[in-house]
């Protein structure tokens, strides 16, 4: 039987968590915190950090535009500005391609073996 609390879904997530699904290092997430102001994740009375799915979210479109497209900060704040509606789903297509690159570069290797 499968553990129930790993089908529940968390409504937040520590820095560190969130570092690690991006694959980055917690004082770069502090680092865009402090340089985009669209980032305003919730603090406990102690100061931690506590970041939803939204926040996420918008995390990784930051990540594609720094990281993937090239953009300068100063450039990624103002696409992020300009274009809200229009970048808001962006990520989660760019994340999709990119599971079906792994998955047909999984099945070409499978493919290769059995010849």
């Amino acid at each position: 039987m499968p553990n129930e609390e790993e089908n529940i879904e968390k409504k937040y997530y520590s820095i560190g968590e969130v570092a690690k699904m991006l694959h980055v290092s917690t004082s770069l997430i502090r680092f865009w915190e402090n340089t985009f102001k669209s980032l305003k994740p919730k603090k406990n009375k102690k100061g931690v950090r506590r970041y939803t799915k939204a926040d996420i979210n918008h995390f990784r479109l930051i990540y594609h535009l720094v990281k993937e497209q090239g953009y300068t900060l100063q450039g990624a704040n103002q696409v992020l500005q300009n274009n809200k509606h229009t970048l808001k789903g962006s990520h989660v297509f760019v994340e999709a391609l990119k599971n079906i690159k792994t998955l047909l570069i999984t099945l070409r290797d499978q493919l290769g073996k059995n010849e």
